[in-house]
């Protein structure tokens, strides 16, 4: 297993990103809709994690005043259970506290129970549910909170 390391992500990852979003959801972002979050939406920020000059997972947010709004978390299939998920959240968590966001949230897919485990490790706690939240199979979301002060 290649070393990762923590990059702001960038254009030159666009392609890989795109590759791990079809790996990773069953309705995943298209390349243009991941363009223009990594550049020109001014309330994101992407993470990477690059081995070899490559992206093997990536990790964003979106700024909404005090409050963070986790978009996605996702790992190429190769990479999955070796801390690249880990790194990615902790790197998410760390901007937001360097940005002054006061809390973080999310949404989940119900039978997602790897990431649920993940984000609970990182003191996410469910706090709600959105009925069929996903329009592929109508699975509802728990919207998980983390507070940061």
């Amino acid at each position: 297993m290649a070393a990762f390391r923590i990059v702001r992500a960038c254009e030159k990852h666009i392609g890989d990103i795109t590759v791990i979003e079809k790996l990773s959801f069953k309705i995943p972002w298209s390349s243009e809709s991941i363009t223009e979050e990594i550049t020109r939406n001014k309330a994101a920020v992407y993470f990477c994690a690059e081995a070899d000059g490559k992206a093997i997972g990536y990790a964003g947010m979106w700024q909404v005043l005090d409050e963070g709004h986790i978009t996605n978390i996702a790992v190429h299939p190769e990479y999955r259970r070796t801390g690249v998920g880990n790194a990615l959240l902790e790197a998410l968590v760390s901007e937001a506290r360097r940005r002054g966001i006061k809390a973080l949230t999310l949404e989940v897919r119900d039978t997602n129970y790897a990431a649920q485990a993940l984000y609970k490790k990182h003191g996410f706690i469910p706090e709600g549910r959105r009925k069929a939240y996903y329009a592929d199979n109508n699975e509802d979301a728990i919207i998980m909170w983390r507070k940061l002060e």
